[in-house]
C-alpha cells in the first residue's frame, strides 16, 4: 500500500484498542408486531393476563414536549390504545404519600398518578390510585430498569380499571422533578405496535455487506496495487520500521477477547457520561484516520500527480499536500459530528466515519490463514454468546446490552452503523456493531488475497463464496430478530456462514492445508 499518509506507527498503535472496542458494540434489536417484554415466562391468572407491552410515554412541561420515555405495562389493569390521541393527554400529579400506598391527600381526579416503587404491592398502588380518581398510574422504578408487574397465584383477581405503566428511575425522575418545580406536566401513554416490515434493515444490510466487499478489494481496485507481503509485521515478531500491515497471530485472539472483556466490565460498572465520551473521542480519532486514508486514496487514484506533491513544513519536514488538505477537513467533520450527535442527521456522519475507519482497519490488519481466523472468530463467537446471554446469570442483567444502551446523561456508544426507523412509531434506529462487520471482514479480505496470490478467479476462488456466505448470515440474523423478537448476537450466524463455508469448501477442493497454513 503506497498511500498511507498518516505515519504507519501512529495507525498501528491505535489498532489493538480499536479492534477491542468494536467488540463492545452489540446493540439489542427487535422486530415484529409482538411485545418484546412478553416472552411467555411471566405467569398469567384470571384478571391478570394482559400482554406485557412496550409503552411510549410522551410528556409535556408547561406545554413544551420533551423526549418520549419508554415504559412497560402491567399484567393487570386497562389496556392502553395503540395510537396516540390528544384527548388522552392528562395532567400528571404526584400522590401524597409518594409511594401511592394509601389514600392521597393530593387531588388525583382525572390525572395520571406518578408514584414511586416501594412499601406496598403494585396492585395496592393501582387500587389506591383508582380509588382517588386517577385515570392511570405511572410507576417509577427504584432502579434504571423495567420490572415486570405480574400477579402471584395467591392474589385474587385485581379488577383494576385503569392502565398501569412502569418507567425506569432515571426517566421517572425527570417527570417528578418537573412536577416538584411547580411546572404543569401533561402525560400521554400508548402502546404502538411495531410494523411487520422494517424499512431500515435492507439499507443497513447493504451498508454492512458493501463495506466488507469494498474493503476487501480496496487495495487492488482503488490503491491500484497487488497484495504483497513486503513490509508486513507479525504481532509478537520482529517489527520492520517501514511496516504498514499488522499480521494477526493465533495468540492475538486471546489478547483481544481478554482486553475487550475487561473494557466491557469497566464500562458496565462505571457506566457514566465520561466513559461514553472517551469512546466517542476514540471513535473520532479512528474516524479521522479512516476518512483521511479513504479520501487520499481516491484522490491519488484520480490524480496521479497528487501522489508526489509535497510541502516542506518546519519541524514536520516533507508532508504530502493531499494530507495537508484532507486531514484538517476530516478533523473538522469529526468535531462537528461529536458536538451535534443529537441532530436528526448525525447518523449519516457516524456511518461515514465508521465505514472509512473499517476500510482502513481491513487494509492495515491482515489475517494470514484460517488457523488464525478460527481462533479469532470462534473466540469472538463465544464472547458474544457469553456477554449477551450468559452474563445475566452472573450480573443479573446482560452486560453487553447494558453497555450498548449507554448512560442516560451521556452520548450513545458510536461503534455501530445505524439507520433510522422511519416507519416505526418508536422511531429509534436499527444498528449493527462494527465487530459484526470487521471480524468476518478480516476472513473475507483474506479470501480475496488468497485468490489473487494463487491465481484464482471468482468462479474457482473463495472470495465470492464468502461474500455470499456473509450476506446470507447477516440475513439470517435479521430473520432471527423478527422471529424471536429479541436481541441476537450476529456472530452466532456470521461465523458459521463465513468460517464454516471456507473450511467446508477448502476440504472439498483438497486445499484445506493450504488455507490453514497460508501466508496471504
Amino acid at each position: 500500500m503506497a498511500l498511507l499518509t498518516i505515519p504507519p506507527r501512529g495507525r498501528l498503535a491505535l489498532l489493538p484498542l480499536l479492534l477491542s472496542i468494536v467488540l463492545l458494540a452489540r446493540p439489542a434489536a427487535g422486530a415484529g408486531t409482538g411485545s418484546e417484554f412478553d416472552d411467555g415466562t411471566s405467569p398469567k391468572f384470571p384478571g391478570c393476563d394482559n400482554t406485557l407491552q412496550k409503552v411510549k410515554v410522551t410528556y409535556w412541561v408547561d406545554g413544551d414536549e420533551r423526549s418520549s420515555l419508554t415504559g412497560i405495562s402491567a399484567r393487570f389493569g386497562a389496556v392502553l390504545p395503540d395510537a396516540a390521541s390528544d384527548d388522552q393527554k392528562q395532567r400528571a400529579v404526584v400522590p401524597s404519600p409518594k409511594t401511592g400506598c394509601a389514600k392521597s391527600s393530593a387531588q388525583l381526579a382525572g390525572s395520571v398518578a406518578v408514584a414511586v416503587r416501594g412499601e406496598c404491592t403494585f396492585i395496592e398502588k393501582a387500587k389506591a390510585a383508582e380509588a382517588g380518581g386517577a385515570v392511570a398510574l405511572l410507576l417509577v422504578n427504584d432502579e434504571d430498569d423495567l420490572q415486570r408487574m405480574v400477579c402471584s397465584d395467591k392474589d385474587p383477581p385485581p379488577n383494576i380499571g385503569i392502565p398501569v405503566v412502569m418507567v425506569a428511575k432515571s426517566a421517572g425522575d425527570k417527570v417528578q422533578s418537573a412536577i416538584g418545580d411547580g411546572a404543569k406536566v401533561d402525560i400521554l401513554m400508548y402502546a404502538p405496535l411495531k410494523p411487520s416490515f422494517d424499512g431500515a434493515i435492507p439499507f443497513l444490510w447493504m451498508m454492512a455487506v458493501g463495506t466488507v466487499a469494498c474493503a476487501s478489494v480496496w487495495t487492488v481496485a482503488v490503491v491500484g496495487e497487488e497484495p504483497t507481503k513486503q513490509g508486513d509485521v507479525s504481532l509478537g515478531g520482529e517489527e520492520n520500521p517501514d511496516a504498514e500491515v499488522v499480521e494477526l497471530q493465533t495468540k492475538t485472539a486471546l489478547v483481544f477477547i481478554i482486553t475487550s472483556s475487561l473494557v466491557l466490565l469497566f464500562l458496565f460498572f462505571f457506566n457514566s457520561s465520561w466513559s461514553a465520551w472517551l469512546l466517542v473521542f476514540l471513535f473520532c480519532l479512528g474516524g479521522v484516520q479512516g476518512m483521511e486514508y479513504v479520501a487520499s486514496s481516491l484522490i491519488v487514484r484520480l490524480c496521479q500527480r497528487c501522489r508526489e506533491a509535497k510541502a516542506k513544513l518546519p519541524a514536520l519536514g516533507n508532508v504530502k499536500v493531499v494530507t495537508l488538505v484532507i486531514l484538517p477537513l476530516a478533523f473538522i467533520f469529526a468535531l462537528a459530528w461529536a458536538t451535534h450527535q443529537n441532530s436528526p442527521l448525525a447518523w449519516v456522519g457516524q456511518n461515514l466515519m465508521g465505514i472509512c475507519m473499517m476500510i482502513l482497519v481491513l487494509q492495515v490488519v491482515h489475517m494470514p490463514n484460517i488457523k488464525v481466523a478460527t481462533a479469532l472468530l470462534v473466540a469472538a463467537f463465544f464472547y458474544d454468546i457469553f456477554w449477551v446471554f450468559i452474563s445475566p446469570l452472573i450480573f443479573k442483567k446482560s452486560v453487553m446490552i447494558t453497555v450498548a444502551r449507554g448512560s442516560d446523561d451521556g452520548p450513545s456508544l458510536p461503534m455501530v452503523l445505524k439507520m433510522p426507523k422511519e416507519f416505526d412509531s418508536w422511531n429509534g434506529y436499527d444498528m449493527i456493531g462494527f465487530g459484526d462487520i470487521l471480524f468476518p471482514g478480516l476472513l473475507v479480505a483474506f479470501s480475496f488475497r488468497f485468490d489473487r496470490t494463487h491465481g484464482k478467479d471468482l468462479t474457482d476462488g473463495y472470495f465470492l463464496c464468502l461474500m455470499i456466505g456473509y450476506a446470507f448470515g447477516l440475513s439470517c440474523t435479521y430473520v432471527g430478530l423478527y422471529l424471536m423478537n429479541s436481541g441476537q448476537p450476529a456472530l452466532l450466524y456470521l461465523v458459521p456462514s463465513t468460517l464454516g463455508v471456507i473450511v467446508l469448501l477448502g476440504a472439498k477442493r483438497g486445499e484445506l492445508s493450504q488455507l490453514w497454513n497460508a501466508k496471504a
